[in-house]
């Protein structure tokens, strides 16, 4: 997965890849030195409907925050760490990326 190589290379650590619950999926949930960050991948060939990023819209992040919720209760050693929800979006046939950090807010 290319998004999660390039998130390690930035010295993110991977805690767990596509945890899934009742309310949905979390594609990785990382750590970021002392922060819990739970990243969503989105990739599109090209912005015909909108880009990558355009498409965590808020019922995604609804969605997303239910999950991370559950993720915390099955971890609690992590539920007093701050918590961050990042967009890694990749674009276009060569995937570019675009990591939007802190993208939206529980």
């Amino acid at each position: 997965m290319r998004a999660c190589e390039f998130l390690e290379q930035e010295g993110l650590i991977v805690l767990a890849r596509n945890f899934r619950c009742r309310q949905g999926e979390i594609d990785l949930v990382l750590r970021d030195g002392d922060t819990v960050v739970v990243a969503e991948i989105r990739y599109r060939a090209d912005n015909a409907f909108g880009t990558p990023a355009e498409t965590v819209d808020g019922r995604k992040q609804f969605r997303l925050i239910a999950c991370a919720r559950r993720f915390l209760q099955s971890y609690p050693a992590l539920a007093q760490a701050p918590l961050r929800f990042d967009v890694v979006a990749l674009a276009g046939h060569d995937r570019r990326i675009e990591w939007i950090r802190d993208a939206f807010r529980a």
